[in-house]
């Protein structure tokens, strides 16, 4: 696929930030670009007079499905390279049923995900939260360790629940720091969890005896309130849940009602729904670190789910394999 033909289809406002300028020369170096306006619908004319030329859909945030009438209107179509996450909303399974090759940047966009996460858990260690309000109220000195004698990041206690890319991310990070770890994941095994530095645990044990929770697991009918009232019944007092992956996974009704009693601490960077209403009282309880969904890749942050992208092209286009490949199969278990 030599210098293959590369149409973009994503929300358009989005290239801007995705596709700096020495991203876009980078690109344009290694494929031609049929045009730099992206494709926000597959039925219209232009997107009509485009897809038959395509040989590969640079795609990202709101792209449109790419489903059978799609490809039947692409018949060059060899790839779709994703520059973002998930490819779940909008590449059809009859792009894998016909070969075609689908690539996704979600480990870049993991790496945003988990250095917040990180920064969360050392700060909810050092009881961040609890002690900003104290000095607000307070405003002097005070013996603060002994109000918070568990206050710290020494031999501490951490419980990842999903060893998936963001996981394993945080299992990285979490290496050089003097804490034990723990994972849950019904994919890994006992040497696997070793071998990411962490010790393999049941949910309810891991749940029950970390002093953070920090959810990395998809998104899943099986995953679906995966931490419900009775799990959040099983943390410690003081403890802090973060969660930085779906508000699908909790029980919010029942995390309301817990974080309300102040019995524990949670950040939240993703909801159910999303964005909560206007009265919910996760923006006003002092015990909730509550952010907009922005974990993830961000303003700059974005250019690296580009990179990756064009990365995938410039192998494509050597006939090489892709290093991000993801297959029909995977779709099951994957957010």
């Amino acid at each position: 696929m030599d210098r293959p033909t590369v149409v973009l289809a994503l929300v358009p406002a989005l290239t801007e930030h995705l596709f700096a300028e020495d991203l876009r020369a980078r690109l344009a170096s290694v494929a031609e670009v049929l045009d730099d306006e992206p494709i926000t619908d597959f039925a219209s004319p232009r997107a009509r007079a485009l897809l038959p030329r395509a040989e590969i859909l640079l795609t990202g945030w709101g792209a449109p499905r790419i489903d059978a009438a799609v490809l039947d209107r692409a018949p060059r179509l060899r790839a779709v390279v994703h520059a973002a996450g998930t490819v779940k909303l909008h590449v059809d399974a009859a792009c894998w049923a016909r070969g075609i090759v689908v690539t996704s940047a979600a480990a870049a966009n993991a790496i945003p995900v988990a250095e917040y996460t990180l920064a969360m858990i050392l700060l909810a260690n050092k009881r961040v939260l609890r002690l900003r309000e104290h000095y607000r109220e307070l405003r002097r000195a005070r013996a603060w360790a002994r109000d918070f004698p568990d206050l710290g990041n020494y031999r501490r206690t951490v419980g990842i629940v999903g060893a998936s890319q963001v996981g394993r991310r945080v299992l990285e990070l979490l290496r050089p720091f003097d804490l034990e770890v723990l994972v849950n994941d019904p994919f890994l095994d006992e040497a696997g969890a070793a071998a990411l530095g962490a010790r393999l645990a049941d949910l309810d044990e891991l749940v029950a005896t970390s002093d953070v929770v920090s959810l990395h697991a998809p998104a899943l009918l099986e995953t679906h309130h995966l931490i419900d009232a009775r799990r959040l019944a099983l943390l410690r007092d003081g403890a802090t849940l973060i969660n930085t992956a779906r508000g699908w996974l909790v029980d919010h009704a029942a995390l309301e009602r817990e974080l309300a009693s102040g019995r524990i601490d949670a950040v939240i960077d993703t909801t159910d729904p999303e964005v909560l209403p206007a009265g919910s009282p996760l923006y006003e309880l002092p015990n909730v670190f509550l952010t907009p969904h922005v974990a993830g890749a961000m303003g700059t942050e974005t250019q690296r789910l580009a990179a990756l992208a064009i990365d995938e092209i410039e192998r494509l286009a050597r006939g090489e394999a892709p290093l991000h490949a993801i297959r029909a199969e995977d779709l099951a278990h994957l957010a």
